[in-house]
């Protein structure tokens, strides 16, 4: 009974989560696999993305390895507890999803392009869960830094929404809102899979291709 015997796939309200903490987790200052630096400062001209598409182990393998990005971290994004742990977000009890901070430079890859590895990259039709990761910290979910990234959400949103229901995919059941703090997690969970080669990775595609423009990855 009470909390923890809730229904993890329902969001909790902001009275009902965790309080969590005032001091961040301690994390890594380098990149495990390219060394760079995975907190704020990071170089001129860099932009950052945030994207929650299950599990963030694999989630984030998906960035590092995309021409252009030039560091990335697994954190919690989306819900109200500060700076909480692995084990208070996949409680359902902090209202986070599991999420990727990308950096990157927007003179090699273009947000766009990152959107077409997002959305090709998951399933964004299965509402709080992905694949057998079941639970709200599971979910699928976009949050923008600036009108301009949110444009592109929503615009990839629709053309992939209307290629999904023409593949006979459900709708997308994606969060689309406003960054609010990306708490960074636990320094473990930083590259896990470069760390952790044949460690689980439950994320996977609907194989419908995502139509947005993909020749301006070397736009300004």
């Amino acid at each position: 009974m009470g909390l923890f015997g809730r229904d993890k796939s329902q969001m909790i309200t902001a009275d009902r989560a965790l309080p969590g903490r005032p001091t961040p987790l301690r994390v890594p200052a380098e990149h495990y696999v390219n060394g760079h630096r995975i907190q704020p400062p990071f170089p001129e001209g860099m932009q950052t993305a945030v994207f929650g598409m299950g599990c963030f182990w694999g989630a984030e393998r998906i960035f590092w390895q995309t021409s252009g990005v030039y560091s990335t971290a697994v954190g919690y994004a989306g819900g109200f507890t500060e700076n909480p742990t692995y084990e208070e977000t996949c409680s359902g009890l902090t209202g986070h999803t599991e999420a990727v901070l990308v950096v990157f430079d927007p003179a090699q890859v273009s947000y766009e392009t990152l959107l077409k590895v997002f959305w090709e990259g998951h399933d964004p039709t299965q509402g709080m869960r992905q694949g057998n990761d079941r639970g709200s910290q599971y979910r699928s979910a976009v949050y923008y830094t600036d009108d301009a990234q949110r444009e592109l959400v929503e615009s990839t949103a629709k053309s992939f929404g209307d290629a999904l229901t023409s593949s006979r995919f459900g709708e997308i059941t994606t969060e689309i809102a406003p960054l609010g703090t990306f708490f960074y997690a636990e320094a473990y969970h930083q590259q896990y899979l470069a760390k952790e080669p044949n460690g689980y990775c439950g994320i996977g595609g609907t194989g419908v291709s995502c139509p947005v423009g993909t020749g301006a990855t070397t736009e300004g």
